[in-house]
């Protein structure tokens, strides 16, 4: 042998260490894709929350702005644009708040599709109805 190249022994061991890698890199994408999801309810739910709240202060009237949300929950501007559904990119999800005072809609949709090729699409509504998609 004239001592060029790669040996048949060293490209498989390449490639069964190229193996183990993506082995342990699937499992982390899948945890964080669902503690992605996890967030989103999180957040729709305090926004629910006050926004029942503040209907609860104010002789059942909701929120109109954004401005009024926070009066309840500070992070408002973080998940909502504005009143109007706009959208708010956070955390891999993209928020949608509509506020009146006769109600709202907070909606959160990934970014991008998870692993399987579809992301849940979750929405929160007056009474605070959290629904998946």
């Amino acid at each position: 042998m004239s001592g060029k190249g790669f040996a048949m022994v060293e490209i498989i061991i390449i490639l069964m260490i190229i193996v183990l890698l993506a082995v342990i890199a699937v499992p982390y994408l899948t945890t964080s894709e669902k503690a992605s999801a996890i967030t989103a309810r999180e957040a729709l739910s305090k926004l629910s929350v006050a926004a029942e709240n503040y209907a609860t202060f104010h002789s059942g009237a909701y929120p109109a702005s954004v401005i009024e949300l926070t009066e309840f929950i500070a992070s408002a501007g973080s998940y909502c644009a504005n009143a109007t559904g706009a959208i708010t990119v956070s955390g891999g999800y993209s928020y949608s708040c509509t506020l009146g005072p006769g109600g709202y809609v907070f909606s959160a949709s990934p970014v991008m599709a998870d692993s399987s090729g579809s992301g849940a699409t979750y929405t929160v509504t007056t009474g605070g109805v959290l629904t998946p998609l």
